[in-house]
């Protein structure tokens, strides 16, 4: 259970400083081990979202407005934090016209100016194929994008009925024709009625976009009741081990797979793998 002395403090930080965090939103069942290595995924953009995502535990609702100080803020806390790596995820703005693409943009800014060490990983929304907001998340230079494909291509509709598999799949592949050298990551859940050979085939179809980084977890239900799909089956670690081996083997730079993975899940050490796979 979460509650050691580098969970409290940073609990306390993030409520004095108005941030949400996936890893409560979402009720990660991580958080209590990555809040003690003091790191976290924040949640920007508020905390409704205008989907309503059959896997996930976000609220669903109007968003009310935007918090134009909320940058300066993550920033602060993360100087203040001493982080050396952050991740930065938010909910699905649909309501505005470049989805948060601009409060994404300026996150990395503001953390560059009053954190110029730590290292900044966001995982991005599909902008409703807005490439133009793509854009200014990729001119803001983060150290890796990450965009989760979630599903196979078969469940992808049932499950993420306001999304689509071909545009995150295009996000991904514009992401590193704008910027080359930078990492792309994806990452998706097993276990909402998939076939193993259509797993396989969504990492040959991230392959085919370059996707460098890639995680793979359990699809764990958030509650017993309301939308939420049934698990379909739990998979044996043995499996997520021959995912990780197969993944390997298709060229993704780094694979985490397991139980308990989720997308931001030992962030920084798969940055590491990709910018210096010799470990050196």
């Amino acid at each position: 259970m979460p509650g050691g002395p580098s969970y409290r403090d940073l609990q306390h930080r993030l409520r004095a400083s108005a941030l949400h965090t996936v890893c409560e939103e979402a009720h990660c069942p991580n958080i209590g081990e990555c809040w003690e290595r003091r790191t976290a995924t924040f949640m920007i953009l508020g905390a409704i979202c205008t989907r309503a995502c059959r896997y996930c535990a976000v609220t669903t609702g109007r968003p009310l407005g935007l918090d134009l100080g909320e940058p300066e803020r993550l920033a602060q806390t993360v100087e203040a934090l001493s982080l050396s790596y952050c991740v930065i995820t938010s909910v699905d703005r649909d309501d505005l016209p470049d989805g948060g693409a601009f409060i994404f943009a300026q996150c990395i800014v503001q953390i560059r100016q009053q954190a110029p060490t730590c290292k900044v990983e966001v995982l991005i929304p599909d902008f409703q194929g807005n490439w133009d907001a793509l854009q200014k998340v990729m001119d803001a230079r983060p150290n890796v994008l990450n965009h989760n494909i979630e599903t196979v291509r078969r469940v992808f509709h049932p499950v993420r009925p306001k999304g689509g598999y071909n545009q995150s799949l295009d996000l991904l592949a514009r992401a590193k024709q704008l910027q080359p050298d930078i990492p792309t990551k994806s990452g998706m859940m097993v276990g909402l009625g998939e076939e193993w050979d259509e797993v396989v085939q969504t990492m040959k179809d991230l392959r085919d976009v370059e996707c460098d980084l890639l995680t793979i977890g359990q699809y764990l239900r958030p509650a017993a009741a309301g939308r939420y799909v049934p698990v379909a089956r739990f998979y044996h670690p043995r499996e997520f081990a021959e995912l990780r081996r197969i993944g390997e083997a298709m060229g993704f730079r780094h694979v985490a797979a397991g139980p308990l993975v989720r997308s931001s899940y030992h962030a920084d050490e798969q940055h590491t793998a990709a910018t210096n796979p010799a470990g050196v």
